[in-house]
């Protein structure tokens, strides 16, 4: 089932220069910290005690034990919510952001915002997730960079975590998010709604408290990160750790342009090529120059090269190196058969009502992928289909085709 309203081809690409897979759309530099795309990028763009809060709560959820071995002694989880908790508690929809998002879901950019919300389209009065109805609450993940423990934090010691973060999985991000709930005293949620990494949280809550979740929605996501995925993935952090800005994790001190922004940066678009088709690339840029200088034996551009440098170099003025390795660890550890016999029988604990949607042109999470999920859950709204939304976008499609991803969200809801 597809929306027949969809943006002019004009005015998605406009969006589509601001969007990057997992990231945020709109992004409108408001913090003094976080540098000009002209100017030298500051060591991180994580967000720092004394830094503006914004719509900003915090909530300290104390030592949290983490699955394989380590400890992290003290968590604060960073988050934001839209609309009003009911009485009795049961209108309360945890939407869970992708690898390099944040808890600013929706509403403009301001002063502890650098950014507009990433799902804005979807989150609000009279949309999709209607917050007139529904209890929003949009946590900053477990070793996020915008509020929430993460490598940029400061440890015991008093420094930063830096390298000696400890490595986290998607089970200890969701762990984290489950004390959040105890702490606004939510018991069971109406729905857990995640795309991409999100969506990985999304699964692992239905699996893994299955009693707190009524509803839940699967969005480009794996049951299972595979070979092909952990690979990517690989490469990216190597592309960070080889930087000499890195200097093994500790950079906090370093001077602006000093920082591991190049590495960051490479690493960044090294992903877009993940986030996006083919076709649309080859239809959008062809192989246009960027500028009169030929790219062909002279210092110019291809366009689609310079697409690459911008998404680069601005998200290395948002983000967090030592972060984005440790989240990136996290997704690599997915597998929601790990210590439950098989897929099939981690996926038959779940009791919520599910949604699963794919993109056909993912080349990041394929369809497969979700057609995976969808046969084995006992209460899919589609019976054992994923829905299969149509868009040129490849993987980015789940942020910004919100005409066709929407409808769906309000037939789980309505359910």
């Amino acid at each position: 089932m597809h929306s027949p309203f969809r943006l002019p081809r004009d005015n998605r690409q406009t969006m589509d220069w601001q969007t990057s897979a997992d990231s945020v759309p709109s992004e409108i530099v408001t913090e003094s910290r976080i540098r000009s795309v002209a100017g030298k990028p500051a060591a991180t763009g994580a967000w720092r005690e004394g830094d503006p809060v914004g719509n900003r709560q915090f909530a300290n959820v104390g030592a949290l034990e983490l699955e394989f071995g380590s400890q992290l002694p003290a968590v604060r989880v960073a988050y934001e919510t839209w609309g009003e908790l009911n009485a009795e508690r049961t209108n309360a929809v945890l939407i869970a952001h992708a690898l390099t998002g944040d808890s600013h879901v929706a509403g403009p950019a301001g002063t502890g915002h650098a950014t507009s919300g990433w799902w804005g389209e979807v989150v609000g009065s009279g949309l999709a997730i209607d917050t007139d109805t529904w209890f929003v609450v949009v946590p900053n993940m477990l070793g996020g960079c915008q509020g929430t423990t993460g490598p940029a934090s400061t440890a015991p010691d008093g420094s930063e975590w830096g390298a000696r973060f400890p490595f986290l999985s998607i089970r200890d991000q969701v762990d984290a998010q489950a004390r959040l709930a105890d702490s606004l005293g939510i018991e069971r949620w109406a729905a857990v709604i995640g795309g991409s990494m999100g969506g990985m949280h999304a699964l692992e809550w239905a699996v893994g408290y299955p009693e707190r979740v009524a509803r839940c929605a699967v969005l480009a996501a794996p049951a299972v990160s595979t070979a092909d995925q952990i690979a990517l993935n690989s490469v990216q952090l190597e592309a960070i750790r080889m930087d000499p800005g890195f200097a093994e994790g500790d950079y906090y001190d370093a001077l602006d342009g000093d920082g591991p922004h190049r590495g960051l940066a490479l690493a960044r678009r090294m992903a877009l090529l993940n986030y996006r088709a083919p076709e649309e690339l080859n239809e959008r840029f062809e192989r246009r120059w960027q500028s009169k200088i030929s790219p062909l034996g002279s210092t110019g551009r291809f366009a689609v090269e310079s697409y690459l440098d911008f998404h680069g170099n601005r998200f290395s003025r948002r983000f967090d190196a030592n972060s984005y390795i440790t989240l990136v660890n996290a997704m690599s550890s997915h597998d929601i058969a790990r210590g439950r016999e098989s897929v099939a029988q981690a996926l038959g604990r779940v009791s919520a009502r599910t949604l699963v949607l794919g993109i056909d042109s993912d080349r990041l999470f394929p369809v497969e992928d979700q057609q995976l999920i969808a046969r084995h859950l006992p209460n899919g709204i589609d019976g054992s289909e994923a829905v299969v939304v149509s868009s040129e976008f490849g993987h980015d499609a789940f942020l910004i085709e919100h005409e066709l991803v929407g409808p769906h969200l309000q037939r789980l809801l309505s359910q």
